[in-house]
């Protein structure tokens, strides 16, 4: 038997993080006002606090995450070109010696 996921709509779950950010409600009342699970209540919260940082920001956040990833992914490039050419020197080299050369 297999189990769908729920699925709920951005605009539903602004509502339900908004409510949490109010803190008029606990997240018990919250999650069985709205069928939700507390933390996915707390995740939606967590998650609307970084978009409302990132959208006053300006995109300098988004565009500081675009950057350490695109750092991130020159360096494993980088080491992996690094370990291949020492590989290949390692592989050449002992090449060399069995021709006796």
């Amino acid at each position: 038997m297999s189990f769908q996921r729920k699925r709920y709509s951005a605009v539903r779950k602004t509502k339900v993080a908004i409510e949490a950010m109010k803190g008029q409600k606990t997240l018990n009342e919250l999650a069985a006002e709205y069928g939700v699970h507390p933390r996915q209540i707390t995740q939606w919260e967590k998650q609307a606090m970084v978009e409302i940082r990132t959208s006053f920001s300006g995109g300098r956040v988004r565009r500081e995450r675009t950057d350490e990833a695109l750092m991130a992914s020159v360096y494993q490039e980088s080491g992996q070109l690094k370990m291949e050419m020492d590989w290949l020197k390692k592989s050449q080299l002992g090449g060399w010696k069995r021709r006796g050369r």
